[in-house]
């Protein structure tokens, strides 16, 4: 009688594990954070604290947050081969601004950098355009030869 008791409370406690576990991965979230200041001279700085997290450090669409997001990021590094083997610099710096239509952007999951960058920037145009062009430059040298 004690063994058939023990045998359904083991069952019921790994059930019961089993259930976390799942609920745990079914939960993935994005947990925001202050963005940190970096220099608007180097756009690799600027993408490892601001764009790594979603897009990896290689640029592939694989950081640490990406399975967690509903859009699955951008292969940055395949930018210029589907634009004809050109780098879409212009498009790639209307995106960091905020101003593409890209569904990912403007919601929690995807921040407008152009706005970031302005307030921290203090509202200094050149420097945010400086942070813009370097970043976008940055993003340049990851694309796929």
């Amino acid at each position: 009688m004690k063994l058939g008791k023990s045998v359904t409370v083991c069952v019921a406690l790994g059930l019961f594990a089993v259930a976390a576990g799942a609920q745990d991965q079914a939960q993935k979230t994005i947990k925001h954070v202050p963005v940190s200041a970096t220099s608007p001279a180097s756009g690799q700085e600027m993408y490892k604290a601001y764009c790594a997290v979603c897009h990896g450090n290689d640029g592939k669409g694989q950081g640490p947050a990406a399975s967690a997001l509903k859009t699955p990021p951008t292969d940055l590094t395949q930018l210029s081969k589907s634009n004809g083997g050109k780098f879409p610099d212009l498009k790639v710096a209307s995106t960091i601004r905020g101003e593409g239509n890209i569904a990912a952007h403007g919601t929690p999951e995807m921040p407008m950098w152009g706005h970031l960058f302005w307030g921290m920037s203090h509202g200094h145009e050149g420097e945010v355009q400086q942070r813009v062009a370097n970043l976008t430059k940055y993003i340049e040298s990851l694309q796929a030869k």
